[in-house]
């Protein structure tokens, strides 16, 4: 299957576009979890068994599972290993280099850790993230407007009559468009940007919208926007943080639902056309 009908399956089943964000941090892992053999992995497969039947993928952030070492890495393997078939696993990287690395970093997150989708860094030129489209019906989802405060510094620099964010997608699109592989990253924090994003790149092509949450971006705005395109809403701390006794797991549920109600509402049920000017 392609990456869009993988999502198609996905999306029937678990009926909300929640991607639940696995960025764990092992200050805030509950203090009867600490003495596990891995207390990330223990935690992580916690949130997993409470959220799996109600979410669309999980997006891994690859920092936080580097940091701890082999402990990390073999948290990271885990994780992968305990969520469902069928769910899409994100490998949050944010990769950027010349050829031939890149295509070791490809290698490493479609072949070795098994990701269906990856995140990568254009800044140095289409060139160094071609490589990341020939590893399948696999999505890469290219930064174009991320969600921090400080992304107005470089990606809204205005050049040649448009900010630069809208030329990393216009000059991806020229190059990838075709793949049925081809996606971004653009914040949630940015309600107005996205909505001018789903149309300049019509409803097939997947948006990882962060932001939800923790950094402050709204649900309902991010529903507006979206128009119901192809899209992983990622909720982290909003979810995995829910609660910090024995009961997170319960919690992180509880969590988790109030935002696949939030995305329900108002979500059309056609998909936005591209735009063609």
């Amino acid at each position: 299957m392609t990456f869009n009908e993988r999502y198609s399956t996905i999306l029937e089943k678990s009926r909300t576009r929640l991607c639940v964000g696995l960025d764990t941090d092992p200050a805030w892992i509950p203090e009867h979890l600490k003495g596990e053999t891995n207390p990330i992995l223990a935690f992580n497969r916690a949130i997993v068994e409470a959220t799996s039947d109600i979410c669309s993928s999980y997006k891994m952030n690859l920092a936080f599972y580097e940091s701890d070492g082999k402990r990390g890495l073999e948290a990271l393997e885990g994780t992968m290993d305990a969520i469902p078939e069928g769910v899409i696993r994100i490998g949050d990287a944010k990769r950027g280099d010349i050829g031939n690395t890149a295509n070791h970093y490809a290698k490493a997150l479609f072949d070795v850790w098994g990701f269906d989708a990856v995140t990568v860094n254009p800044y140095m030129g289409t060139d160094t993230i071609e490589t990341y489209f020939q590893f399948g019906a696999n999505c890469v989802f290219v930064l174009a407007l991320t969600s921090n405060p400080g992304s107005k510094q470089f990606q809204h620099l205005v050049t040649q009559g448009k900010p630069l964010y809208v030329h990393v997608i216009d000059q991806c699109l020229e190059a990838f468009g075709d793949a049925d592989q081809l996606g971004f990253v653009v914040g949630a924090t940015h309600p107005n940007e996205l909505g001018e994003v789903r149309r300049r790149v019509g409803g097939n092509i997947p948006l990882l919208i962060p932001g939800i949450g923790a950094q402050g971006g709204d649900t309902q705005g991010t529903v507006h926007a979206n128009n119901g395109g192809v899209a992983f809403v990622n909720v982290s701390r909003g979810i995995s943080k829910a609660g910090s006794g024995e009961d997170f797991a319960e919690q992180a549920r509880e969590a988790a639902l109030k935002f696949v109600a939030e995305l329900s509402v108002g979500d059309p049920d056609e998909r936005v056309a591209p735009d063609q000017s």
